[in-house]
């Protein structure tokens, strides 16, 4: 219940009227008044006297500011001039002070101030996203429920991903979040009647796609769903949180196979579910962005069963890592599981070496975030290879300047190429994570929390994002392609423009045909969120919502569902026929969250998983 103001209406309307307007007789016998009552002085002769100036000295200012062009009505009727002194400013009302409010509303507008959506106009795109989230599941559910994907033009479902039902899994913990009771009910309760059974029959499954998707969409779902007693419990619905931590701890102990496996600490990539046995992929090596970005999933699954074995296995190959030469913090994108070392010179942060760079920042402050534990070294790593990126892969592109990070497919000494994945765009969010540790960038400089090199971090966040949605304005579609190469000194093609001619940046964005395709990705979305988070600048807001207005435009598909698409440069764009699971675990997740509440998933609270599955940061 609201207190009462601390003190009363009356003392309320006492202060606006002292500021309401009387007029200059009303003051001058009013003065007059108070100075006769209160010291009683215009009986001597030295108080006549001092009226008798103060008269004087009033008709003195009336006849010396008078002007030829006085008026008492101006041709608009309002008063502008009586014997030259202006009324309008010596009659202005003066602004009244608002009155005070208690101290439970003042905390009421500061939450307001400091992100609750108040405005009707986000909670209503909000929603918006929210019913994009439910077709698109409608579409799921009615043609492909229990397979991996679906395929909307189709009209039916394909197993891309092992057949461990993945869109239902990756989807939970977004509709738990929104607050689809039905859709939590419909996909619970096909986790706890199918899943188990799956995983027990399935073979050949990819370890970092099982357990980004799976694994941790059943970790996400456990805890938002009540599983750690005193935490949050968003939902009621579905099936009771341990039947997630079981299903959780039978689907990892079959992927710690890929560990225990290998001869090295770096893990095979690819597991039988059936027999719990595993293999190198073909050509015998592993991705290094897939055997680092594990670990956030299997500490959290070691913390909440009192199992240490998921972690260990998971933390050691961080560790080896950390004994690996790099160059400037940067890896190869290749690491071999048979001799434990980087395999080739490929440096990029796109495809196979995004999330190893994320995840370096994301296990260090899930476990704390303190500079004085065990896990202070990915810290430093992480800060190492931010340093190496600001050097050796930052570029700027011709005629306009846009900020972009490229590739050395031959190591730094090697020849730089100016392309840049849309799954670099990860990484303005994982700079603004890093750098804030969470915190809004207001808080986190009252407090003194950010160095020079955080700030040089956020700046770059802040850059990228820009290029990053520039990558979508330049298009026909609005529709960003899965990969785009920039115009340097160095480089340059003609006849590769993205089909949008008013865009400044036509000349700066070279698009390939054969990379011209939109996969329904989320990287984008995902650092104008954290940005907004983070800087409060609602163009990040803005953005989104032209990226998801243009999602609804040319990927949304009659029957149900939404699709990825062949070529963004042309209206209308050619239909590719799929509904990645992403698009409902992490695109659609973004957006809702971009436009809501910040209490909603705190980012000092929480880190989310490369795809997208909240995971709670440890308590020190």
């Amino acid at each position: 219940m609201s207190k009462s103001l601390p003190y009363s209406v009356k003392d309320v309307h006492y202060d606006n009227a002292k500021f309401r307007h009387r007029s200059p007789l009303k003051v001058l016998s009013q003065s007059v008044l108070t100075l006769s009552t209160k010291r009683n002085c215009a009986s001597c002769s030295t108080g006549k006297f001092l009226i008798l100036i103060l008269f004087f000295g009033l008709a003195c200012l009336l006849l010396m500011s008078k002007s030829p062009n006085d008026s008492v009505l101006n041709e608009k009727g309002k008063v502008t001039f009586v014997a030259g002194l202006r009324l309008g400013r010596l009659l202005r009302k003066p602004p009244r002070l608002p009155p005070r409010l208690s101290p439970d509303e003042g905390q009421l507008r500061g939450s307001s101030a400091n992100g609750s959506n108040s405005d009707p106009k986000w909670a209503a795109r909000q929603q918006s996203v929210k019913d994009a989230f439910d077709y698109a599941w409608s579409g799921y559910r009615k043609f492909a429920m229990g397979y991996d994907e679906l395929m909307p033009i189709s009209q039916r479902g394909v197993d891309g991903l092992g057949g461990l039902g993945a869109t239902v899994v990756d989807a939970l913990d977004t509709a738990i979040i929104m607050g689809l009771d039905n859709i939590v009910s419909e996909a619970g309760s096909w986790v706890e009647a199918h899943l188990l059974e799956r995983i027990s029959q399935k073979d050949q499954v990819n370890l970092f796609e099982t357990t980004i998707r799976v694994l941790g969409g059943l970790l996400s779902a456990y805890h938002l769903s009540g599983g750690e007693q005193g935490t949050m419990n968003i939902t009621h619905n579905g099936p009771k949180p341990a039947i997630y931590l079981n299903v959780a701890k039978d689907l990892a102990d079959r992927l710690l196979s890929a560990f225990n496996s290998s001869p090295t600490s770096v893990p095979y990539s690819d597991v039988i579910l059936r027999d719990s046995t595993a293999h190198p992929a073909p050509g015998g090596m592993s991705s290094t962005a897939e055997v680092a970005s594990v670990q956030l999933e299997f500490n959290y699954l070691s913390a909440i069963s009192g199992d240490p074995k998921y972690s260990t296995e998971a933390m050691k190959v961080l560790a080896h890592i950390k004994t690996l030469p790099k160059t400037e913090g940067l890896v190869p994108i290749y690491i071999s599981p048979q001799s434990g070392d980087f395999v080739g010179e490929n440096i990029r942060l796109g495809s196979r070496g995004d999330s190893y760079y994320e995840y370096l920042i994301k296990v260090w402050l899930q476990q704390g975030g303190k500079m004085n534990n065990s896990y202070t070294y990915l810290h430093d790593m992480y800060i190492e290879a931010m340093k190496g990126v600001r050097h050796l892969l930052v570029r700027k592109s011709i005629p306009k300047g846009l900020v972009f990070v490229g590739e050395l497919p031959y190591g730094s000494k090697g020849e730089f190429s100016p392309k840049m994945d849309h799954l670099v765009c990860f990484l303005p969010g994982t700079l603004a994570l890093g750098a804030t540790k969470g915190l809004t960038k207001e808080k986190a400089l009252k407090e003194n929390l950010l160095s020079f090199e955080d700030l040089e971090n956020l700046k770059l966040a802040e850059d990228l994002a820009k290029t990053c949605y520039e990558m979508y304005e330049v298009t026909a579609t609005g529709l960003a392609p899965e990969i785009a190469y920039f115009h340097t000194k160095e480089y340059s093609e003609d006849g590769l423009e993205g089909g949008n001619k008013s865009s400044m940046y036509a000349k700066d964005i070279i698009i390939k045909h054969a990379d011209r395709h939109n996969l329904l990705r989320p990287e984008t979305v995902e650092s104008l969120f954290v940005l907004y988070r983070i800087t409060k600048d609602t163009k990040y807001r803005d953005q989104g919502w032209q990226i998801f207005e243009a999602f609804e435009k040319y990927t949304k598909v009659k029957s149900g569902g939404y699709t990825s698409l062949d070529d963004v440069t042309e209206v209308p764009p050619h239909r590719r026929d799929k509904m990645e699971t992403f698009f409902l675990g992490e695109t659609l997740k973004y957006l809702y969250l971009l436009f809501g509440d910040d209490s909603v998933i705190p980012l000092d609270k929480f880190v989310f998983n490369t795809e997208a599955h909240p995971l709670p940061i440890r308590k020190t």
